[in-house]
């Protein structure tokens, strides 16, 4: 009975001794396999930026001096104009106004109105005339009498006759002229547009020059057609005389000031283009963001630094991306934030020390979008975790993953 179970024992222990290394080796905890990157030191800077528009310095708005017709603008945006001798815009006297049947009749009442006042001074003319021949032929007659047969004072009388109708004959053609000028007047009132248009031979017009030398910008109104003074028509400025505006949020404006370095991107070149802040404007105003967020904005003025060959193809109003340069160092010791996570309160890192991960807590300085600055917690040349997943624990054996 004993040998019987001694072969059983025999067959069954190596089989059951397989079958526990087996779950051993199924169930046994396997490295988790990893991205590592080295603690190194290097260049680390901080930056805060948004989109921006440039702009040129000093645009000038060209408008209507007057209310009037506008003729259509011959210029092209782009073409360069000179100080007070390029007219940019000429405006000439507005047309009259269409007339309904109501003004018709009153404009040809005040037709025929002024034609018999222009008779009526006619006639007085023509008696004045005559009153003034008679009273002239008896001053004649009272001249050649003999002085004995009349007195001195009849004579200055008669004298004085003619010259007061005289007056009065200057004073009927006068009125003659007010009258053929209130008939002109109420005439043209009956003369259509396009008429007036036709007859006016040369151009009653203002001329607009250009107030400075540069470039036009943009031209707001091109076709001919009427305008009202003040109406903005054409602006005008310097396309080499560009800065670059750059809205921020306000909470991000407050860390900016004049003089740091600007970093322009994306605005179409290979290279990064160099500014400089010139000034953070006082006051902010609000923005809907594109979720619908309102946003305190306030916008930074930013100049270019360098050689004008490098941005000579940007214009007014091109779109770009603009750092500012918040702080910068030559050589920090700094990880990437991809490999830190908050654990209790404070940032930490997963370190690999002999073929397990060891969570290590951090002294974090100035961080960027990418990276951070470590004050302490770990030395250069220490492999971490880059993005540690939740298999990734304290003591947890971890490998480098292939690939």
């Amino acid at each position: 009975m004993s040998s019987m179970l001694a072969r059983r024992f025999a067959f069954w222990l190596p089989i059951a001794a397989g079958v526990a290394l087996a779950v051993y080796v199924l169930l046994r905890p396997q490295p988790v396999p990893v991205d590592l990157v080295e603690v190194a030191r290097g260049p680390l800077s901080v930056t805060v930026g948004d989109e921006g528009v440039t702009r040129v310095r000093e645009v000038f708005t060209l408008s209507a001096p007057v209310t009037g017709r506008q003729r259509r603008i011959e210029f092209e945006v782009g073409d360069a104009v000179t100080a007070g001798e390029t007219v940019v815009v000429s405006i000439e006297p507005i047309d009259p106004g269409f007339l309904d049947a109501r003004s018709q009749a009153r404009a040809e009442a005040a037709v025929q109105a002024a034609q018999a006042a222009l008779a009526l001074s006619r006639a007085e003319l023509r008696r004045a005339e005559t009153e003034l021949e008679f009273a002239r032929s008896e001053l004649d007659r009272l001249r050649r009498l003999s002085r004995a047969s009349i007195s001195e004072s009849a004579l200055d009388e008669a004298d004085r006759r003619v010259r007061t109708q005289e007056a009065v004959v200057d004073e009927a053609r006068a009125q003659v002229d007010v009258r053929e000028s209130e008939l002109v007047r109420a005439r043209a009132e009956l003369i259509p547009s396009s008429v007036a248009r036709l007859e006016r031979r040369e151009c009653d017009c203002i001329d607009v020059t250009s107030p400075v030398s540069g470039t036009i910008l943009k031209i707001l109104r091109k076709s001919e057609g009427v305008v009202a003074a003040g109406e903005a028509l054409v602006e005008i400025g310097d396309p080499v005389d560009l800065e670059v505006v750059v809205d921020l949020l306000s909470s991000d404006a407050v860390r900016v000031q004049a003089g740091q370095t600007v970093l322009i991107d994306a605005w179409g070149g290979d290279e990064v283009l160099e500014g400089v802040v010139r000034r953070v404007e006082p006051f902010g105003f609000t923005r809907v963001s594109a979720l619908g967020i309102e946003e305190q904005r306030v916008n930074v003025i930013v100049d270019f630094t360098g050689e004008r060959e490098r941005w000579q193809r940007l214009g007014h109003g091109f779109r770009v991306e603009a750092d500012i340069v918040l702080w910068e160092a030559d050589d920090v010791l700094k990880v990437p934030l991809g490999a830190m996570f908050r654990y209790q309160g404070q940032w930490h890192v997963f370190a690999l020390e002999d073929g397990v991960a060891r969570r290590r807590a951090l002294e974090i300085g100035r961080r960027n979008d990418t990276e951070a600055e470590v004050l302490g917690g770990i030395e250069a040349g220490s492999l971490i975790v880059l993005h540690p997943g939740e298999r990734v624990d304290d003591g947890v054996e971890v490998v480098p993953r292939e690939g």
